[in-house]
């Protein structure tokens, strides 16, 4: 079973549980009611893992959709999950936002230093994703994409000045174990637990992450 990462910035990554991809789409649509849709996957060439989708320059290799129509792909079914990874065991897991989450994204150092405030301020956090790419998203209930901006403004920052953005409808995270090619597996730096089902809204989570943000221009 994996171990969460502390709420600092100094934190280590934890190790994850060796389930595979099948299981834990599965998992996450079982235990957390959440849709998910397969994704591209990663191929060997020449002893590196190279994205399926052919693209040399690919900026998320082996995490990202392989369907313009993904949004219709996505499935709340454990049923049709199963098949869907049966088809193709390698195939990266997605999740829809803007649907029972959204996603507040910010840069790796801005979100430990705002997870280190919110455990001092004993604030209720949902999941935490921590990517290869050095993002973090923290889910939130849907309709973080229409506050933001406004809240943002509210605390004194211009939006364009902070690197936080929502992922709302018509966007994506990538959840564990999903692979960036050679830079490592998508993890959590705060996995889903029975304590944090209850989402918070993006209202609880903004000044922190807005500051820390700030800190990290």
């Amino acid at each position: 079973m994996e171990e969460t990462i502390p709420g600092t910035e100094t934190a280590q990554i934890p190790e994850q549980r060796g389930e595979s991809l099948l299981e834990a789409a599965v998992r996450y649509v079982e235990e957390r009611h959440w849709d998910v849709f397969p994704g591209v996957w990663l191929e060997a060439a020449d002893g590196v893992p190279v994205c399926c989708c052919g693209d040399p320059a690919c900026a998320a290799p082996g995490a990202h959709p392989a369907r313009e129509d993904w949004a219709t792909q996505a499935t709340g079914s454990a049923t049709v999950a199963r098949r869907m990874w049966q088809k193709q065991p390698a195939a990266s897991i997605l999740l829809p936002t803007g649907r029972t989450f959204d996603a507040l994204s910010v840069p790796e150092t801005a979100g430990f230093l705002a997870l280190a405030r919110m455990e001092r301020m004993e604030l209720t956090l949902g999941p935490v994703t921590l990517t290869p790419d050095r993002r973090m998203h923290f889910f939130v209930l849907p309709g973080a994409v229409a506050k933001l901006p406004e809240l943002v403004r509210k605390l004194g920052w211009s939006v364009s000045s902070l690197d936080l953005v929502a992922l709302g409808e018509g966007s994506w995270v990538a959840a564990p174990p999903t692979r960036y090619g050679t830079r490592g597996a998508v993890q959590w730096a705060r996995r889903p637990t029975p304590a944090n089902r209850w989402l918070p809204d993006v209202e609880e989570l903004v000044s922190p992450l807005a500051y820390a943000c700030g800190r990290d221009r």
